[in-house]
């Protein structure tokens, strides 16, 4: 099953609904779906649920405010070897910093580079979604609560990132956490199968790994992580990324305005975002121009 969040004209209450070709069947609002998950996913939009074209309605993520989402760095070994640990013994536990939900956006949303910055960097990853409560568990129990995964793309400002040990700063930029929609588990198997995970920008591919290369094992980091807090439904781990992101090449290579990063993953399937400038976070009538073509865009990449 493919789930998307969106909106109605005029509203701010996000939906849940089932998306099939470009239909969409709307299964709850975001708030009921996070409050079972596992029923709705086994049972599906009702019968007589109402219906909406993707032109209807505007996508946004399918995730509560509340919901926390905890990324891992340094996941895959060759990105690890490419950057902060060429040289040193990997560390035994995996390296955890947080996004703020305000930060994600949808397929086909501009993401702005910062002011301070001289280009976005990009990270395709795995998002996975917890669906039932997590508390001292054991990895095969974690293992058990991911009901979905998405395509997620980390863009990171790397000069803010740099700026200190912490990260938060580089990894919460406005819209530069896209996800996909959320395909349910029985679709898509363990993450430890093996799944490909690339990354084009401008049609060229950038990173091109497998989830076979992780360090960390995903239930292992939510075991590891419902030992300190409490894991929910609807709380989001992102799992990392594999190597050839922009910043560790000679030289660099960032992304700039007018750029367009596809990140797409084996069974999972693809998040596309175009780059923009600073100026579409005042709202100016060229932001609104890319705001109209990105609706477009991702109607017709459904």
């Amino acid at each position: 099953m493919k789930l998307v969040g969106f909106r109605l004209p005029g509203e701010d209450r996000i939906r849940v609904a089932r998306l099939e070709g470009s239909t969409l069947t709307v299964v709850t609002d975001v708030v009921g779906f996070w409050q079972d998950p596992s029923g709705w996913t086994a049972s599906g939009p009702a019968a007589g649920a109402e219906t909406f074209d993707l032109t209807e309605v505007e996508l946004a993520p399918a995730v509560l405010p509340s919901a926390r989402v905890i990324c891992v760095g340094l996941n895959y070994r060759a990105h690890a070897a490419e950057g902060s640990f060429r040289d040193e013994v990997l560390p035994p536990y995996p390296t955890l910093f947080a996004r703020w939900t305000a930060s994600l956006s949808v397929s086909g949303n501009p993401a702005p580079i910062p002011s301070d910055e001289d280009g976005l960097d990009w990270e395709g990853e795995i998002a996975a979604f917890i669906g039932s409560t997590l508390v001292d568990a054991d990895s095969d129990t974690a293992r058990k609560a991911v009901i979905g995964y998405a395509a997620f793309n980390d863009l990171t400002s790397r000069k803010a990132q740099k700026l200190t040990s912490q990260w938060i700063l580089g990894k919460n930029g406005d819209n530069s956490g896209p996800l996909g929609p959320i395909v349910t588990v029985d679709e898509v198997g363990d993450l430890r199968e093996g799944l490909r995970v690339q990354t084009r920008v401008n049609g060229t591919v950038v990173q091109d790994g497998n989830t076979r290369d992780m360090i960390y094992e995903l239930g292992e980091v939510l075991a590891f992580i419902s030992r300190t807090f409490t894991l929910n439904p609807g709380d989001i781990i992102c799992t990392g990324t594999p190597a050839g992101v922009g910043y560790a090449r000679t030289p660099p290579w960032l992304l700039h305005p007018g750029d367009t990063v596809e990140v797409e993953v084996e069974r999972i399937g693809t998040v596309t975002t175009p780059i923009v400038g600073n100026d579409y976070r005042y709202g100016s009538s060229a932001a609104a121009s890319v705001r109209s073509e990105a609706s477009v865009a991702i109607r017709v990449a459904q």
